[in-house]
């Protein structure tokens, strides 16, 4: 069976958390039409407010990426990981993981807060969106809303 995987991440600093900056980074899509990769790998896409939240695309190897996969039978089970465990907020009750049938697909979101070791730097922060579809897809299937949405997002002040 075809997965078909799409792994968004937004990286930001405390400049992007108002006014014009932040609507900038608010728009960044959560989606984007699927490119060709080989069945193993899945599609990044990265947009940092270092450049405007243009975003770059590549390709990594599907084992790389914070995700759980595991193919049920009729069923794709799928677990967001919670990585770095050391970033804010806090996870102590997670989820459970969703069960896709062919035909469907999940937006999972998390984000993260952290800081610098010695605390001399400025609070950064990240959204990953994973986008995970089960079967034979369209390339545009992640800009449509998907069947399952899981929003783990939680407050990162």
């Amino acid at each position: 069976m075809e997965i078909t995987v799409q792994w968004i991440r937004t990286s930001w600093t405390k400049h992007s958390r108002g006014g014009d900056a932040a609507a900038r980074r608010n728009s960044a899509p959560t989606g984007f039409l699927v490119s060709p990769v080989p069945s193993s790998f899945t599609q990044v896409i990265q947009m940092s407010e270092r450049d405007g939240f243009e975003p770059h695309e590549s390709e990594r190897d599907l084992r790389q990426v914070g995700l759980s996969l595991r193919d049920e039978g009729d069923r794709l089970r799928v677990l967001a990981r919670v990585e770095p465990l050391f970033g804010l907020p806090p996870r102590p009750r997670r989820p459970p993981a969703v069960r896709l049938v062919s035909g469907q697909w999940v937006r999972w979101q998390l984000n993260y807060r952290f800081s610098s070791a010695a605390g001399i730097r400025d609070w950064s922060y990240w959204l990953d969106t994973f986008n995970v579809a089960y079967g034979p897809v369209d390339p545009n299937v992640f800009l449509s809303e998907p069947t399952v949405l899981v929003d783990e997002c939680g407050p990162v002040r």
